[in-house]
């Protein structure tokens, strides 16, 4: 059902599957499991963290529910599952001078037309450019570099496609890729021995590159690039409505999240900027 009627993606499968497999073997058979039985639960995941047991909660009701749809049981035991209040945490991000060191370092490395470091130069421009997932990213194929209009389409979560600009820097830099670039006929953009890259081998060339441009490797990763993309646009003036269709975010909700850490900033310029700052930290 997640895959045939909501499109989930891959990874979006195995994690139900995990979740629900992890239950099963608390509680015995998921589908004849009674409310006492699932109560179980709220122990076996007493030392997780509030957003891991509101996810695996969530697993469990959904597929609950679908099984009363279907026709597969006649109650709904779901109600004995916990629900912690789970906060989403505010976004890791990067300041401009952080970005700066990350540009610098991959240009001065991609001056030599190496074609890892001039692949290295492309990945971040879609990275911070466009704010793309790694996921959106690794899986571009040949066919979605931008010809005539600046625009990439991408296919996101749930197979929901969207276009998203490509600015003349991210342009530049994937036709120096294109030249270097030795696919061997590969469909992919960036192509690997399997396919393209993964999103494991992503992180790991993102987390060099910060070791390369001596900022903290545990405070930068594509997830956290993509973070910047929209603080920066949102810090800029960007529309929140035009940051979630740039994004691909389904729910306005989830956008939200970046004008919490832009207010964040603007409280905390205060506190160090304003005049009265430092009179009433010396009292």
């Amino acid at each position: 059902m997640l895959a045939a009627e909501r499109g989930a993606a891959t990874n979006t499968l195995s994690a139900y599957r995990r979740d629900l497999e992890g239950a099963d073997e608390v509680v015995g058979d998921l589908l004849a499991a009674a409310r006492d039985d699932l109560g179980r639960l709220t122990g076996a995941w007493a030392d997780l963290a509030p957003s891991t047991v509101a996810r695996k909660a969530s697993a469990l009701r959904q597929f609950y529910g679908f099984c009363v749809d279907e026709g597969l049981r006649d109650d709904d035991p779901s109600s004995a599952l916990p629900r912690p209040q789970a906060r989403r945490p505010l976004p890791k991000i990067l300041s401009h001078a952080d970005i700066e060191r990350l540009f610098t370092c991959v240009e001065d490395e991609a001056a030599s037309d190496r074609p890892a470091a001039v692949r290295m130069l492309a990945l971040l421009e879609l990275l911070y450019g466009s704010g793309l997932r790694a996921s959106e990213l690794v899986a571009l194929p040949v066919s979605a570099v931008p010809r005539d209009a600046p625009l990439l389409t991408i296919t996101g979560k749930g197979g929901q496609q969207r276009m998203v600009p490509v600015s003349r820097r991210a342009q530049a830099a994937l036709a120096r890729w294109m030249t270097v670039r030795a696919g061997d006929g590969s469909a992919f953009l960036f192509p690997s021995r399997k396919g393209h890259i993964s999103r494991i081998r992503l992180f790991q060339l993102v987390k060099a590159l910060a070791a390369r441009a001596e900022l903290d490797p545990a405070k930068v990763s594509p997830h956290v690039l993509r973070h910047a993309f929209a603080t920066h646009l949102l810090e800029g003036g960007a529309d929140l409505r035009v940051l979630q269709t740039l994004l691909g975010h389904a729910d306005i909700a989830t956008t939200q999240i970046y004008t919490h850490v832009d207010s964040a900033r603007l409280v905390a310029l205060v506190n160090e900027r304003h005049p009265l700052a430092a009179k009433g930290a010396g009292r």
